[in-house]
């Protein structure tokens, strides 16, 4: 038997006589305290209402262990005979926790139990050492099973606690008492469930643990890869709703419901930790099925972060929705659960013992990822939600993560249900580059070419980091996947020019992705890639000329609506609505934001878009008229590493000559819009660029911060016409120092050199503050190292920066704005140097013992809402 089921089958009679005796016996006129408790002043095992000895605990925990064993019945032992004992051993050390803890009641229940009980773990964090894999899962899950019951007991004694945090205690409530029916109902495991489970899990693992890259049909670039290899933690954002709701279950205030602000990050593993039921959004491409893949693999080895630790012992069912269609026994939408292995294919299904799905659901122990409702018939997904309806509430213990494309179903499609709505982020810089090293390491484990994949994965690093256009493309999985393999094809070269990566892009997502992924039509309508590029530059055309980056769905409707009869292909298929939501869900790059609008997921592929139907109708006046707008401008650029040379000429000529009523301000910035187009043109006439050169290096000295940092938008031909810094006073040097920063590209670090040396705490902190945009080890020598530590905060956004910060001997005030851990600052920072330290991502509720590492710490600052404990003596702390 599964170890935590063997757990759960514990009920109250069995647990609450021995958490009971773990506590001291009151007296009257007990309880009644209106205040928090430490726990430790409750246990009967310390302090100096001690009652139960050493001994007594070992007694009580190896009960425990005994009474779960015989639940599991004759040949469901969990964990062998002669781990018993040991197990009941380390249970002991985990309860002895208890009379140490700095919690008190109040602060307990808000944690929750499966938190209180990690808090517990990592207090004895050698309690479970020598244990076997089983026997770690088993004192895990019983350990949870206990503090669940120690926290109702807590409730019940204090009327403080149970009046301060009465959604927790109702909360805690009903989950005994799921746990007592589930104890009361469950049936026994068979040997023969247990062993299809044994197979079952070996194959979810072969199946699922690879990495695809659709739309690659190159040589040297396989499709497949090691998602062990190549698996990138993906991060997940929610608003202020989510996390205004994960307040109020902690007890604490949740402000305004839904109020606007900004959206959080976490690691996915994070978010997902301790909700039952969440719908997942994300982009094409932006990883929802990789990350289906990765729990299901981690849940069927048993390997999960302490995050995860609830879904040990699940059984995970991968059910892509785009399968259901085509598989066996699907009624309704959705496969009843011993339909599920047919539904998806899974060759040993008819292996599986009759009622088997059925008992893991209704043993509490199933793991549901349904993949991808964007890919089921539109007309079928309200069948899809009425079946799942079915299924949650036949069976309330399931744990179910659904994914889909963020315009395929309404808000609040399934909040009714319980379900908690996530985004997936955009790739940070950091997890791009992490992307493009595990895009390598896995691309070594077969490589026939493993001698360049080491050169192929530093160019691309660095040309990532100082290209804009890859930077600007490299936001998803999908899209560095592309880049990564384009680049290897091409033995360490990509596409020369923003055109060729784009309309690779393109073709990817409008084609090839799908057609590869043996995708079935859903709506009755298949498009090739140019009828599909034209409807969408309809659309992009519109939005540029009406100055819109988004429109109402009618006139999307009525756009295409408008054009459709010149594109037959697409005419014959369909009408406008029937067109516009093949676009909208297939193409992956139109997204409705709000309900009656709609965007493209990315304004990088608008403006694409809107500048090939620009040069497509010849617009090229209608663009110069307009440069002066900022929306115009990426389209302009754009339009340049579209246009043949001798359009390219026209529109450059045309950005420098005088317009008639032009005011000054706009015709500075035509002049600077061009030189910011030199870099895209591929053919020009000399003299043009010459021209170009003339009219714009007079203009390359900022005098203001803002001046500054338009210049920087340039791009890196700024940094040729920007003026020697030698002789300029502080306040221009400041903003010279703002031009350069703003260039994203390692051609800037040897301009800025030459500002390094400069007293100006304006220049220093400008300097400091851009670190993150260039090459770590390059800018740590030539500009940190160099720079007047006196009064300076140095920004850490990564552990590459943390370790070359060491490296130059560490800083006596350091500002750490990315996700490290204290492990990783105890290790990265430089004891005797560090004085002041800000964490901008310090968690709600954490403990800072670990700064006892730095004697010479005298002030933390943390973010306002942060609530650290245990910080050492003499360090100050401030929220901020």
């Amino acid at each position: 038997m599964e170890p935590t089921v063997a757990a759960l089958r514990l009920a109250s009679g069995l647990v609450v006589p021995i958490v009971r005796k773990l506590f001291v016996t009151e007296g009257p006129g007990a309880g009644v305290v209106r205040r928090p408790v430490r726990i430790s002043s409750l246990v009967s095992f310390h302090g100096e209402h001690r009652t139960l000895g050493e001994t007594e605990l070992d007694r009580l925990a190896g009960t425990l262990v005994a009474r779960a064993l015989e639940s599991a019945g004759p040949g469901g032992r969990p964990v062998a005979d002669d781990e018993e004992h040991a197990v009941a051993d380390a249970l002991a050390r985990t309860l002895g926790a208890l009379g140490t803890t700095e919690l008190d009641d109040a602060a307990a229940v808000r944690l929750g139990h499966r938190d209180f009980a990690r808090r517990l773990a990592e207090a004895a964090p050698y309690a479970a050492r020598g244990l076997t894999r089983d026997g770690e899962r088993f004192h895990a899950a019983l350990l949870d099973t206990v503090c669940l019951h120690i926290l109702h007991f807590l409730t019940q004694r204090s009327p403080f606690v149970a009046t301060t945090l009465a959604a927790r205690t109702r909360e805690l409530a009903e989950t005994r008492a799921r746990v007592d029916e589930l104890a009361r109902r469950a049936p026994r495991h068979s040997a023969e469930d247990a062993a299809f489970e044994e197979r079952y899990a070996r194959d979810v693992i072969t199946s699922h643990n690879h990495l695809t890259i659709y739309g690659i049909d190159l040589a040297h670039s396989p499709d497949r890869w090691s998602l062990d290899a190549a698996y990138l933690s993906l991060e997940v954002e929610f608003g202020q709703r989510e996390a205004a709701g994960a307040a109020g279950a902690a007890g604490e205030p949740a402000g305004e419901q839904g109020a606007a602000g900004p959206r959080s990050v976490l690691p996915a593993e994070q978010a997902l930790a301790g909700r039952q039921r969440v719908l997942l959004r994300g982009l094409a491409g932006s990883g929802k099925t990789t990350l289906v893949q990765r729990l299901a693999v981690a849940v069927a080895r048993g390997q999960l972060p302490d995050s995860l630790r609830a879904l040990r012992g699940r059984v995970p069912f991968v059910l892509p929705v785009r399968r259901f269609t085509r598989g066996h026994g699907t009624r309704d939408g959705f496969p009843p659960p011993d339909g599920f292995l047919a539904a998806v294919r899974y060759p040993r299904a008819g292996a599986q013992p009759a009622g088997w799905a059925e008992r893991v659901m209704a043993d509490g122990r199933a793991l549901l990822l349904v993949d991808g409702v964007d890919e089921a018939p539109e007309d079928d997904r309200d069948r899809l939600r009425h079946a799942m309806r079915g299924l949650l509430a036949r069976y309330p213990d399931t744990v179910w993560l659904v994914t889909s494309r963020p315009s395929a179903v309404r808000e609040n499609w399934l909040t009714a249900e319980g379900f908690t709505e996530l985004r997936l982020a955009p790739l940070s810089r950091e997890g791009v580059a992490a992307f493009i090293q595990r895009w390598h390491a896995a691309a070594r484990e077969d490589a026939t070419d493993l001698d360049r994949i080491d050169h192929y994965e530093q160019t691309l690093l660095a040309a990532v980091r100082t290209t804009r256009e890859l930077g600007r493309l490299a936001t998803n999985p999908l899209m560095c996947g592309l880049i990564c393999a384009l680049h290897r094809d091409r033995r360490g070269y990509l596409p020369r020019g923003r055109r060729a990566l784009y309309d690779a892009a393109l073709s990817m997502l409008l084609e090839r992705r799908d057609r590869e992924r043996d995708m079935h039509t859903t709506d009755g309508i298949d498009l090739t890639q140019e009828p599909k590029v034209q409807l969408l530059q309809k659309l992009a055309h519109w939005m540029l000329v009406n100055g819109r980056s988004e429109m109402d769905r009618g006139v999307a409707v009525d756009t295409l609506a408008q054009h459709l009869p010149a594109i037959p292909h697409a005419a014959e298929q369909g009408g406008p609505e029937d067109i516009y939501r093949h676009l909208l869900n297939r193409t992956g790059l139109l997204r409705e934001p709000t309900p009656g609008s709609v965007d493209f997921v990315h304004r990088t592929f608008q403006d694409y878009l809107s500048a090939r139907a620009a040069v497509e109708r010849h617009d090229f006046d209608f663009l110069i008229h307009h440069a002066h707008l900022d929306d115009w401008e990426e389209v302009v650029r754009m339009a340049v590493a579209l246009a043949r040379p001798d359009e390219c000429a026209y529109l450059l000529e045309g950005l420098l000559a005088p317009r008639k009523g032009a005011r000054p301000v706009e015709a500075r910035h035509r002049k600077l819009l061009a030189a910011a187009c030199l870099e895209h043109a591929t053919e020009l006439d000399p003299g043009v660029r010459a021209r170009v050169h003339r009219y714009t290096r007079d203009l390359m000295r900022p005098t203001s911060l803002e001046g500054a940092r338009a210049l920087g938008w340039i791009g890196a031909i700024v940094l040729e016409m920007l003026p020697d810094p030698a002789h300029v006073s502080d306040t221009e040097a400041h903003q010279l120092a703002v031009t350069a920063t703003s260039v994203a590209d390692d051609r800037a670090i040897g301009y800025l050199t030459r500002l390094r040396d400069r007293a100006s705490w304006q220049v220093r902190s400008q300097l400091a503050g851009a670190w993150r945009h260039y090459d770590t080890d390059r800018y740590a020598d030539e500009i940190i190292a160099h720079l007047d530590p006196t009064e300076l905060e140095f920004p850490v956004s990564s552990l590459e920066e943390l370790h070359a910060l060491r490296r130059l001997g560490g800083r006596p005030c350091v500002q750490i704005t990315g996700q490290l851990t204290p492990a990783q600052l105890v290790d990265g920072l430089v004891p005797e140097s560090l004085t002041y330290l800000w964490l901008t991502h310090a968690p709600a509720d954490e403990r800072m013992d670990w700064l006892g590492a730095f004697p010479r710490l005298r002030t933390l600052q943390v973010p306002r809402d942060a609530h650290v404990t245990a910080v050492p003596e003499g360090v100050h702390v401030i929220h901020e």
